[in-house]
């Protein structure tokens, strides 16, 4: 994992695959671990659906961007590892500033979730909704604390050549959040049915329990145990907390940007119609899921060219930075042709198409998966493209990048189209499409001119 950078193009991709894998099974099975909730608070009603929806959706923006933040950790360590210099002491240094980052961030998002109230009524939510989210949000905002270090730890066993532990450990975290479900949800062995306050507490228990899965495994891993991580914690680093948070205080600001549009079109489909924002919903999933494949090759690229970064190799960043790019745009060609020549096969995993009551959503969801397919080829673009340019420690650009793309040609295009034309929903689709083109063009030629901006190691 640590060798010099390949000097054959089969050796990275070699390489690439055996870390992307399992980074990429990992953030399918955390998208599993949030579909066990679902499953349970389902047969609750659909006023506890409900609550339980709004709440996840904002404690899901607020960690998936702090997971960001600590993510800085892996440009840092790569390079470090790839310049070989005291490498098992900077590397702690790094872990134990990221940390230090990343526990502060996690009491700023408990402050947040106990103004979810406010937030919520000032959304217009219907009230029954409301009392019932508010107790919930202030159980699952504990778990706020574990999955922000719990994240960090997952990003540094990847970036130290542990993938696979993540992979495993996210597994771990499905198990017992179904466990956890069907315990506190609906008092089994002797607890007390809580209903919905039960799976909060199921995703605190689930959060903690993966936390010190990742401490175990540290502890008792050879490789990792050499690093010391959990050492010395009290111990600061000035200079390492500022690299920390100007790398990743932009990678936070970026996943709001493009989380603030999905959510947005989110909102705009209900203003525009029921079945549309239903056939959004369904769409967006089969998006979603086949996101967590270029995702999972962006994190890898990170950590690749992050290596090359440290080595101050040039042609290792040009390698690493293209199979990357190959393997992110070309699983999205497959998902996008699925989604052309597969639409109502797709939709049977969440709803009938035969069903008349529908025919409106089906309609709809077809509409949306044809502009979804060239979606798909933008978005895996961006994903891989702002993932070789962290390997190069370049977070702020892109961050000013994805405000623009997102905000101003994407959110517009949606709003216009969306509620000024008859494109309606589809109008909003297009919307997101153009965003996500912007996005993506301008990540990769900044990557392609990497070298006049000054971004390679000297």
């Amino acid at each position: 994992m640590f060798e010099n950078p390949p000097e054959r193009w089969i050796d990275e991709w070699r390489a690439s695959l055996r870390l992307a894998a399992p980074l990429v099974g990992a953030n399918l099975l955390q998208m599993a671990v949030f579909a066990v909730d679902v499953v349970f608070v389902a047969r609750l009603g659909p006023e506890a659906l409900a609550a339980s929806s709004l709440s996840v959706a904002l404690f899901g923006l607020l960690i998936w961007s702090l997971t960001g933040l600590v993510g800085a950790a892996s440009p840092l360590i790569a390079a470090e590892l790839g310049r070989r210099r005291h490498a098992v002491r900077e590397v702690r240094r790094t872990v134990r500033m990221a940390g230090w980052v990343g526990l502060v961030a996690a009491f700023v998002a408990i402050a947040v979730c106990l103004l979810g109230g406010p937030l919520m009524r000032l959304t217009g939510q219907q009230p029954g909704v409301i009392a019932l989210a508010v107790p919930f949000l202030q159980v699952l905002m504990w778990a706020a604390i574990p999955a922000v270090l719990g994240a960090l730890l997952r990003t540094v066993v990847a970036t130290l050549g542990r993938p696979g532990i993540g992979t495993a450990i996210t597994g771990l975290g499905v198990a017992v959040n179904a466990l956890g479900n069907w315990i506190f949800v609906f008092g089994h062995w002797g607890a007390p049915a809580l209903g919905l306050t039960g799976s909060a507490v199921s995703s605190v228990v689930t959060s903690t329990a993966m936390l010190f899965a990742y401490a175990l495994v540290i502890r008792c891993d050879r490789r990792l145990h050499r690093y010391r991580l959990l050492g010395r914690w009290w111990r600061p680093e000035w200079r390492r907390l500022r690299d920390v948070l100007a790398i990743g205080l932009p990678i936070c600001g970026t996943i709001i940007a493009e989380a603030g549009m999905f959510n947005g079109a989110a909102f705009l489909m209900g203003r525009i119609g029921e079945s549309e924002l239903a056939a959004h919903t369904v769409a967006l999933q089969f998006a979603a899921i086949a996101f967590q494949v270029p995702f999972g090759v962006a994190q890898a690229a990170t950590i690749r060219v992050g290596l090359a970064y440290g080595a101050g190799n040039a042609r290792g960043i040009a390698r690493a930075g293209l199979v990357a790019t190959q393997l992110g745009i070309g699983f999205m060609a497959l998902s996008a042709g699925a989604m052309l020549l597969f639409p109502h096969t797709l939709l049977r995993l969440y709803i009938d198409p035969a069903a008349p009551e529908n025919a409106r959503v089906v309609v709809l969801a077809v509409q949306y998966m044809m502009v979804a397919a060239a979606f798909q080829l933008f978005d895996g673009a961006q994903a891989v493209g702002a993932g070789m340019l962290r390997g190069l420690q370049d977070t702020r650009m892109p961050m000013l990048i994805a405000l623009f793309g997102y905000w101003v040609p994407g959110v517009g295009t949606a709003l216009w189209l969306g509620l000024y034309t008859p494109l309606g929903g589809l109008g909003v689709w297009i919307g997101l499409l153009v965003g996500l083109i912007f996005v993506a063009g301008l990540l990769h030629w900044r990557w392609a001119r990497r070298a006049g901006l000054g971004l390679l190691p000297a």
